[in-house]
């Protein structure tokens, strides 16, 4: 039969995968997704899928049970839960993005998985068009040290993709990507810009505390009120919210060049410097 290779029931255990098939207009074949897609996809809580706890400790029964023809995840994935999946019989695509060209090709893996590959050929030019839109506007700007970060115990760097966009935005990305670091490295460094995406934590990064316990008061950007929170779903999905990240980033690294936009919350007040609040 024409048309039956193609998945129409599929469980999403990564935000990234919902928000691409939402992108290409195939969300319609998602079953099942993680409470964290209905973060950046809010359509697909509407009751008619299963929303599943997360891609760790999504029970593989739970995921099963929904007759999935395709499991969709991040690697690396549980795997005994990989094991089992295959074992039912369901196909599973694991996806492990660490740039940007990674993305654009995630997006058309998953385009021609569901027979959308023109679709898919459309959202990458949009990306890749918005992203040179940016860098273009920025490319005469003095380029302020930013300091961008995934975590924050353990200090850990955003993920590679953001250094990208942190690039097109008009900063230089401090540290290396998706790795740790120390906070007396980064109070060396003396970045100009803080911007804190904790994975899973929205906009609730206690700025002023974060500050406060590194002893990074001193820093240009504590001193100058240039520490921001920025929604970690805009950041920390390798899709198409990526954008909205960009905008935000642009914004806080070249705020004259810019306009503010959602998902951005800026420190209010810069704790003083005492010996005891301070982190070595």
């Amino acid at each position: 039969m024409p048309g039956s290779h193609i998945p129409n029931r599929i469980a999403c255990l990564q935000p990234s995968a919902t928000v691409i098939l939402d992108a290409i207009g195939e969300l319609r074949r998602v079953v099942a997704c993680t409470r964290y897609c209905a973060d950046v996809v809010p359509g697909v809580a509407d009751g008619s899928r299963a929303i599943l706890a997360d891609s760790w400790t999504a029970d593989t029964a739970q995921i099963v049970a929904t007759r999935p023809d395709l499991v969709i995840a991040a690697v690396p994935y549980q795997e005994k839960a990989v094991s089992e999946i295959l074992r039912s019989g369901v196909r599973f695509l694991g996806l492990s993005p660490k740039t940007l060209a990674d993305i654009y090709t995630d997006i058309g893996i998953i385009s021609g998985a569901v027979d959308a590959c023109e679709r898919g050929n459309v959202v990458i030019a949009d990306m890749q068009r918005q992203i040179d839109e940016i860098r273009t506007r920025t490319v005469t700007t003095t380029r302020p040290r930013v300091w961008c970060e995934e975590w924050g115990k353990p200090l850990i760097a955003s993920q590679s993709w953001v250094a990208e966009l942190v690039e097109a935005a008009g900063g230089e990305f401090l540290g290396v990507a998706g790795k740790q670091a120390s906070a007396e490295d980064i109070r060396l460094l003396d970045p100009e810009v803080i911007v804190a995406a904790w994975c899973g934590a929205g906009d609730r990064v206690p700025l002023e505390k974060i500050v406060a316990q590194r002893g990074w008061q001193e820093t240009a950007a504590a001193r100058w009120g240039r520490v921001f929170c920025v929604r970690d779903e805009f950041l920390n999905t390798p899709a198409p919210t990526l954008l909205q990240g960009l905008k935000a980033l642009a914004f806080v690294i070249t705020p004259r060049n810019f306009p503010c936009t959602k998902g951005i919350r800026q420190i209010t007040s810069v704790p003083a410097f005492t010996a005891e609040n301070s982190t070595p």
